[in-house]
């Protein structure tokens, strides 16, 4: 049950931490359908390298670092968008109406690097700053194996990209939060718990310093149906004002009369990323 403090809480701090949103029997599906995904069962992606039948899932999974629109290739992470539990508190903490745009599935094994400090909404852009983050814990995170880090707030602008100079991260560029250093917050969670955060909420993770614990985790991103979605997909697509790539998970739709388009296609994100950058 979510109460007016937690709706408070995303609203003043720009995130929000829900412990055992998800069963273990559901974790535990996921993590076989992941499995499922990375040894190329549920469709090839360009990239995957072949798998002996034999080869243990935890090697697999250790030649990759994520892959986004899985939601399109598996009928288990396109039915978490709708679970009950989640879209109970987005309905309440963004808005009734409610549709996704992407889904992310991230395997961070041991020794792969975090995500530089960013902002969602600079990649995601949003008429009305309802982009909101719905990362879903599938094993525990710790500050050990790469747990996210917050800098609890909202800030009311995109901030600038600066040169990435730290070996924590795979990105090439990131936000200089110096200014917050004694804001930052580690969001050490359990399997299971889910991470909601606003768009333009600073967030980050650094890399995965065990020698034997991933950090999988699935991230799907919603906002309001109401609002218009601006996205070429970082380039990949022709510009548009409304991206009609997206599955409504509550309520109505506005712009039902423009119907649906399948443009986005999955595929593996790299070890070094160059997104949006001129860096």
């Amino acid at each position: 049950m979510i109460t007016p403090e937690n709706i408070k809480q995303y609203q003043e701090q720009g995130y929000l931490v829900v412990p055992n949103l998800l069963s273990q029997t559901e974790i535990a599906n996921l993590k076989k359908e992941t499995a499922a995904i990375f040894r190329g069962q549920r469709g090839h992606i360009e990239g995957m390298v072949d798998v002996d039948d034999n080869e243990p899932d935890e090697e697999v999974l250790k030649k990759y670092v994520a892959i986004h629109f899985p939601h399109k290739i598996s009928k288990v992470i396109h039915n978490s968008l709708f679970h009950r539990n989640i879209v109970d508190i987005l309905t309440k903490i963004v808005s009734p109406n409610m549709k996704c745009m992407q889904s992310m599935l991230f395997v961070k094994a041991p020794g792969k690097a975090g995500q530089s400090w960013h902002q969602d909404e600079y990649y995601i852009p949003t008429r009305d700053k309802s982009l909101i983050g719905v990362w879903i814990a599938i094993d525990d995170a710790t500050v050990e194996n790469g747990c996210l880090w917050i800098i609890p707030g909202r800030p009311g602008y995109i901030m600038p990209r600066v040169k990435n100079s730290s070996p924590e991260y795979a990105d090439v560029d990131t936000i200089d939060v110096s200014p917050y250093e004694k804001k930052k917050i580690p969001v050490e969670v359990k399997s299971g718990s889910v991470v909601f955060f606003n768009g333009y909420t600073l967030h980050s993770s650094l890399r995965n310093k065990t020698k034997d614990n991933f950090r999988t985790a699935l991230v799907n991103h919603y906002m309001s149906a109401e609002s218009m979605l601006p996205w070429d997909q970082d380039g990949h697509l022709p510009p548009t004002e409304d991206l009609r790539d997206i599955v409504l998970v509550a309520g109505e739709d506005p712009y039902a009369y423009k119907g649906t388009v399948d443009a986005n296609k999955p595929y593996l994100r790299p070890e070094v990323l160059k997104i949006k950058t001129e860096l």
